[in-house]
């Protein structure tokens, strides 16, 4: 008979397969031991309370600090923005408009603002340095005149 077929990386990787069966049955121990710890742990040791200004805390809040909030006073969302009741009717001056594109501007007299105007806005046909009436409506790029009439 010959010579065993064990080699020197057989006995290698044997040793490898038995020490990482080992470790692992460490680890599987370590984590028994450690639910073990965790299961005394009564359930008012593991209740974490939120106080007044979001910090986390383990005492409970005061029932007699408690405040009442009625629920219509709980806002969802962005705020609304009111719709400013100012002068409704506003006069102005025509500091440009040119006809070919359809567009210019009004220059407001109380505010002295430039006030964007189209031509869909327009009642009356108006020129430059016209005295105008106009209302502001408020659209995704800014004011915009409507309403657009010569003033008498």
């Amino acid at each position: 008979m010959g010579r065993s077929q064990e080699t020197f990386s057989k006995k290698e990787n044997e040793k490898k397969k038995i020490k990482k069966r080992k470790e692992k049955e460490e680890r599987r121990e370590e984590r028994k031991a450690s639910v073990n710890n965790n299961k005394g742990a009564s359930l008012d040791d593991m209740i974490v309370y939120v106080d007044e200004n979001g910090n986390f805390t383990s005492t409970p809040p005061d029932p007699k600090q408690k405040t009442k909030i009625n629920q219509e006073d709980i806002q969802l969302g962005a705020t609304k923005r009111e719709t400013l009741e100012e002068d409704v009717i506003r006069t102005g001056i025509v500091s440009f408009f040119n006809d070919s594109k359809g567009y210019g501007f009004i220059k407001d007299k109380n505010t002295q603002e430039s006030i964007f105007v189209h031509m869909n806005g327009l009642i009356d046909p108006i020129k430059e340095n016209n005295k105008v009436t106009f209302e502001i409506e408020m659209t995704p790029k800014g004011p915009n005149a409507v309403n657009v009439k010569k003033a008498l």
